[in-house]
């Protein structure tokens, strides 16, 4: 439809929805587009490259009940614009607007359920009028450069499904009227400035929780048992914080990761009817957004976020032991443990995860050998078991094999493919083509240490002796030499005897 802003619309007068998202336009929104309709229920601007500003006369033209603005992933800018009061969804997302958001206090917010100001310019303070907004169940203000404490207002948000505030600036504690969100599905706050103890409330109160990202804040203390209350726990993010003590064994009772291939649709979306609506689109449907960091990248997941099972507590200063019964979470497909100071041994049940994806015990203190159950992980496709105290030979199988050495780098004594150090069983026992040029090279070199100029001495020696001690008596002895020779005269006599004998019956049986 691009890229020009489409000019047929200024003869269209009477529509209450407009939809020309994913349309290539990479125009301004013309100034002639306040004289079309003035019946707006839902408009929707989304992923097309327009430019310039958000015209404030747009929210005149919405004047039926509980409207609806989608405007994202384009390329407005400017101050935060006007909008309708009375709207019931408002998504400003991935755009460059820039600024304070202290237009949200002139809102009426009763019918606000969808806001997401996401991935702007916005800065500031939040504002601490969040009371109107009783309504509200998806708030997400991510990516933007939002400061300052989160406002107690906020914990009358109580319908709240997602909260969304990662990658601003927020800091302080977490406000305790926080755990009035009893229906909070997704608690999305990392990379903040966020400090304290990890509330044990979370535990206590938000029982709904599938999502709790507290990545890269300044958390410090220990992980709460109430934690392990949140049974439909599906993510569990604690790591780049200052969290001590260990690892609670109560993890299995995350009770959604110790189901396999299972796939929880209610956590990612959210349909909502809207009040008194009798025009088109009654009823909207939303996604949950989640920004996870998977393998080292930040991704961004929404229809496929009921699939995810991982819990992240690296870069901590936990210590201890690994409770075996983080093994139990048998839906686990991302496991990362590193860079703490955690001990012991890698329990032999680690091969009970069969659906693990990533592994990451890299940079901990684990000892002992790598259990040979690992090996039977067949869908393990980035592992890391570095800078550890790891010995022993690395289990044989085509799984821990293919992965790059360095994987196993920093356990000097660890030893096997993939490492260029074999392990003494292995020279010792070699295959058997192996083993028959190491015996004869044995033997030779046994043969070259046994013949030496002693031996020819003695061989030389022995021969002398022998013969002249038969010889020389034989010679000096004249009874001896006659017995000697009597001796041999009788015994040549008696095989000539016995060879005549022999023959003449065998000449017989053949006349017969």
């Amino acid at each position: 439809m691009g890229p020009h802003f489409p000019k047929w619309l200024q003869t269209q007068k009477h529509f209450s929805v407009l939809d020309i998202s994913s349309a290539g336009i990479s125009d301004s929104i013309p100034d002639w587009f306040s004289d079309t309709s003035h019946k707006l229920a839902d408009l929707n601007f989304s992923h097309n490259q327009m430019t310039g500003r958000f015209p404030n006369y747009i929210s005149s033209m919405f004047i039926l009940e509980s409207p609806g603005i989608d405007i994202s992933s384009n390329h407005l800018e400017g101050p935060s614009p006007s909008l309708p009061s009375n709207a019931f969804y408002i998504d400003l997302s991935k755009n460059k607007f820039s600024g304070p958001i202290s237009f949200l206090c002139s809102f009426s917010g009763q019918n606000l359920v969808y806001l997401d100001l996401s991935s702007n310019l916005l800065s500031g303070k939040l504002p601490d009028c969040w009371l109107q907004f009783n309504m509200l169940r998806i708030l997400n203000l991510a990516n933007n450069n939002f400061s300052g404490k989160i406002p107690n207002s906020c914990g009358y948000l109580q319908k709240m499904l997602t909260l969304s505030l990662h990658h601003n600036n927020f800091s302080g504690e977490l406000p305790s009227l926080l755990k009035n969100f009893t229906h909070l599905r997704v608690v999305a706050l990392e990379e903040n400035s966020i400090s304290g103890n990890i509330p044990a409330w979370i535990g206590e109160s938000l029982l709904n929780l599938v999502v709790l990202d507290l990545r890269s804040n300044r958390f410090y203390g220990k992980i709460p048992f109430q934690l392990c209350h949140l049974a439909d726990i599906q993510i569990l993010d604690l790591s780049l914080n200052n969290i001590s003590g260990n690892i609670p064994k109560c993890f299995n009772n995350f009770t959604a990761m110790t189901q396999e291939r299972s796939y929880n649709s209610s956590a990612i979306t959210f349909s909502y009817a809207v009040p008194s609506r009798t025009t088109m689109l009654p009823v909207h449907i939303f996604f949950d957004i989640v920004l996870l960091t998977w393998k080292g990248s930040e991704y961004e997941y929404k229809n496929t976020l009921g699939l995810v099972k991982s819990v992240d507590l690296s870069s901590n200063k936990l210590g201890g032991e690994v409770p075996e019964e983080i093994m139990d979470l048998v839906g686990l497909i991302g496991l990362n443990l590193s860079r703490n100071n955690l001990t012991g041994y890698i329990t032999p049940k680690i091969g009970q995860l069969q659906s693990l994806d990533f592994l990451d015990l890299s940079r901990n203190q684990f000892s002992g050998g790598i259990p040979s159950s690992l090996s039977q992980v067949n869908r393990l496709s980035v592992m890391d078991l570095s800078h550890n105290n790891l010995s022993g030979k690395i289990p044989t199988g085509t799984q821990l094999q293919s992965f790059n050495a360095s994987v196993y780098d920093g356990n000097p004594e660890l030893c096997g493919l993939p490492l260029p150090s074999k392990c003494w069983d292995e020279e010792s026992a070699p295959g058997p083509a192996i083993t028959k040029g190491r015996d004869d090279a044995d033997t030779s070199e046994d043969e070259d240490q046994f013949i030496t100029l002693g031996f020819f001495v003695t061989l030389i020696l022995g021969f002398i002796v022998g013969f002249w001690g038969v010889c020389g008596t034989l010679l000096l002895n004249n009874s001896w030499k006659h017995c000697f020779y009597n001796f041999l005269t009788v015994t040549k006599d008696w095989l000539y005897v016995t060879a005549v004998v022999n023959i003449g019956k065998i000449q017989q049986k053949m006349r017969s």
